[in-house]
Order: C-alpha cells, then sequence, then structure tokens
C-alpha cells in the first residue's frame, strides 16, 4: 500500500494540517517527524475549531492512529494539555490512539529560559524564534547531553543527566545572558511525574510503523514548519533547527526511505512567513493587507500577524527538488478572490542578472527583486466550487500556470477553511 509524506513547501502556514486531516481519511497511521511546539495545524470541522502543536492531526479519525517520531522535540506539558483539551471535547486521547517514541528528546525548562533569553539579547538581530526552547533542545540533542522520554521513566538517570547539565545551563544563563539559573529540585520531581504520566504512550515508534507496514497499512508522514526553514537548505539562520523536508519523515520516525511512496507539498495560494528573514515577494501595501486580513493570516502558536506576499514559484521549484514532489495541494485559494490582476514571481533579479534559484547567502537573497507575471484575476466566490472545472476560468489559470512553472501535478485544492471546502483531483494513496 502507499505511504505518503506531507511536507510544506513554503516558510511554514501553509495550512498542512487541513490536508493531513483530510488524507487521514485513508491512513491507518499518522505519524509527525521533526519539529516541536513551535508549529500549529488548525482544523475547522463543521463549526468546530481545532489547534494542535504536537498531537497530529489525524486524532480527529476515531479509527487512525497517531505517532509522533524521534525526530520532533517534545514539551511534554504542553502535550498532556492538548491531551486535556480534546478530552474537554469529547475526545479521548490514550494509548488506543496516540503513541510517542522513547527516543524522543524533551524540552526542559531551561531551554525555554535559554531561548527567551537569547532573543532578548540579540535585540533588533533577533531570530524571530518562538521562544519555546526547541533550538536549545536540538542543540543538547546534537551535542549528545540531551533527555529522552525514555530518561523519565528511570528515576536515577534523570538525575545523573540533570546533574552533569545543569552547572553549564546555570553558568551561560546567569554570567552570559543575566538570567535566573535552576536548581534540579524544580525539575527532576516534575519531570518524574510527567514521566509516569505519559509512560502508557511511550512505544517504539519504528518498530510500530515497520510492523504496520509489512500488514500493508497506509502511512501518512507528518512534517511542520516548511521546506524554506529548514536547517540545512532553508534560508539560513532565518530557520528551524531540523529538517522539514521529505528526508527528514526517515530519520525522525525510523523507517526506511523505500518506505516513502509519494511526498505531497502543501503550498498557499500566495506566499507568508512569520518573524524575521528574507521575503522577496512580501508585499506591504494594500494587497498585504488585504491577504492577512481575508486569509487571517496570524500564527495559531505565537499569534503573530503573518508576513503576506505574491506566489513565489522559485522558492517552490526548489521545494519541488528537494523533497522529490510527487503533488500539489493548493490552499487558502479562496483569500485570491478579488485580486486583480494577480502576480506570480517567475524568477529573481539579482544585481542586473536575472536568477530562477535561491540564492544560499543571507546577502545575496536579501538583494533579490522578484521578477512576476502578470494574470487575470477573478471576482467569484469560490468556496462553495466542488469540481475542478466549476471554478472561474481564470482560476483555473492561476492553477495551470502554477502547475507549469514547478512541473508538479495539483492533487488536492482548497477553497476555504472546512473539511468539506476541498477539492480532490487526485488522491495519493489510490
Amino acid at each position: 500500500m502507499p505511504n505518503v509524506v506531507v511536507v510544506g513547501t513554503q516558510w511554514g502556514d501553509e495550512g498542512k494540517g487541513k490536508i493531513v486531516d483530510l488524507l487521514t481519511e485513508s491512513a491507518q497511521m499518522v505519524v509527525r517527524y521533526q519539529g516541536g511546539n513551535n508549529a500549529g495545524h488548525t482544523l475547522v470541522v463543521g463549526q468546530e475549531k481545532f489547534i494542535f502543536h504536537l498531537i497530529p492531526s489525524g486524532i480527529l479519525h476515531p479509527n487512525t492512529t497517531c505517532l509522533i517520531g524521534n525526530g520532533v522535540v517534545l514539551d511534554l506539558e504542553v502535550l498532556l494539555e492538548e491531551i486535556e483539551r480534546l478530552a474537554a471535547r469529547g475526545i479521548t486521547v490514550g494509548p488506543h490512539n496516540l503513541r510517542i517514541s522513547e527516543r524522543a528528546h524533551v524540552i526542559l525548562p531551561y531551554h525555554k529560559r535559554l531561548d527567551e533569553a537569547r532573543e532578548r539579547a540579540l535585540g533588533a538581530a533577533k531570530l524571530g524564534t518562538t521562544g519555546r526552547g526547541i533550538g536549545p533542545c536540538y542543540e543538547d540533542k546534537t551535542a549528545r547531553r540531551g533527555v529522552r522520554v525514555a530518561d523519565l521513566l528511570d528515576p536515577e538517570v534523570l538525575r545523573d543527566k540533570l546533574t552533569a547539565v545543569l552547572p553549564e545551563k546555570n553558568f551561560y544563563l546567569e554570567k552570559f545572558l543575566d538570567s535566573e539559573p535552576f536548581r534540579i529540585e524544580e525539575i527532576l520531581p516534575i519531570y518524574l511525574e510527567i514521566g509516569k504520566r505519559v509512560r502508557p504512550l511511550v512505544a517504539n515508534v519504528s518498530v510500530l510503523l515497520g510492523e504496520a507496514a509489512r500488514q500493508g497499512q497506509n502511512l501518512l508522514f507528518e512534517g511542520a514548519q516548511g521546506t524554506h526553514l529548514d536547517i540545512d537548505h532553508g534560508t539560513y539562520p532565518f530557520v528551524t533547527s531540523s529538517n522539514p523536508v521529505a528526508g527528514g519523515a526517515a530519520v525522525g520516525t525510523g523507517v526506511g526511505p523505500g518506505l516513502l511512496h509519494h511526498v505531497l507539498g502543501v503550498v498557499k495560494a500566495y506566499t507568508t512567513r512569520v518573524g524575521s528573514g528574507p521575503f522577496p515577494c512580501e508585499c506591504l501595501d494594500a494587497v498585504g493587507e488585504h491577504l492577512r486580513a481575508c486569509g487571517v493570516e496570524f500564527g495559531s502558536t505565537t499569534g503573530r500577524p503573518r508576513r503576506c506576499g505574491w506566489l513565489d514559484t522559485v522558492v517552490l521549484k526548489e521545494s519541488a527538488r528537494l523533497n522529490g514532489l510527487t503533488g500539489l495541494a493548493v490552499t487558502k485559494l479562496d483569500v485570491l478572490t478579488g485580486v486583480d490582476p494577480l502576480k506570480i514571481c517567475v524568477a529573481y533579479d539579482l544585481n542586473g542578472a536575472r536568477r530562477e534559484t535561491v540564492p544560499v547567502t543571507l546577502k545575496d537573497m536579501q538583494g533579490c527583486c522578484p521578477i512576476f507575471e502578470e494574470l487575470p484575476g477573478w471576482q467569484e466566490d469560490i468556496r462553495g466550487v466542488r469540481r475542478f472545472a466549476d471554478l472561474p476560468l481564470a482560476t483555473r489559470n492561476y492553477l495551470k500556470r502554477l502547475e507549469e512553472l514547478v512541473q508538479v501535478p495539483i492533487n488536492i485544492v482548497s477553497v476555504g477553511p472546512d473539511r468539506e471546502e476541498t477539492m480532490v483531483l487526485r488522491n495519493p494513496f489510490a
């Protein structure tokens, strides 16, 4: 049976949660493979709105098992809060529908304090992190001094790890960042108790996925953030601390790349970015305000207003190559209604030379001016449309031009936030 990876093709916030929720109807397991609670997925089901930060979007489907892979860094307090909020709305979460990798690294209080203090120290040069401790936790993982979920289940191991790492953290917090230190007694008992609470959910996710694959189950791999926030391939240093690209799905869950059959790239019909970093197609005018207002472009994790701009196919072509995209899911197409003309960035002008790939250096990226094509817009309300052929001609032409430029077929078109406001032209699980 086919397995599908869902990735963001821009700077995150493309609407991956809705697409994962839609595709979960065809999947038996949904697994999150990287990032942390710096991501947020918003789903609208009927009159109800759900926001998830760690739990995979598939949790709303009663016959699906959701997994959190080893590539995720877990704020377990946030995870438990999400479980409690779902329970209050009548959705029970437990070992029957959610398992977390014993190898996933845990975000601890000193990670969050470090994150916030560093951003304050950077002042105007800050990176725009969410302050959730994501980066510092990944740093500890790479430096081989991290605390994993399995460590919370053994009091002796957890005490030894905290005893070893706290002196260095406290020295850095106090002496360099002028911030408060931690005592082991502030952390150890709380996280031993958290370990007891999450113990029933802990599993070897790699083994579960391997067994499901042998049984012929459909697996859906869910990434967070977007391709151009990838630590290796994004607009460094304004990136996240993990690998949102499709290759991260294998590493972040413990499966071989041969199990990743289709890669669906989610692309917003325009472009947004949260926080700092280069954004060649940003609209600092009435168009940008229209997109923000009509698209409700405010971060589901932070509430920060998103920067908005025209569709950038230089960025998208890069994403197609980096991820090996086999299909596109276009979201928020309805937000473009009433904008005329529409612009699509097809290349950059860098110091008088045409460039069709994303520059490596921040200096060059900041020096890029977009080269646009213009297309006619449309005025018709498209939120009620359920067949591609019923879309206005200008809407269909916009989508076809996107396909031509990126050289990847469109599989799914979303014309509104609700689960039902979607056209599936080709199901990647079919």
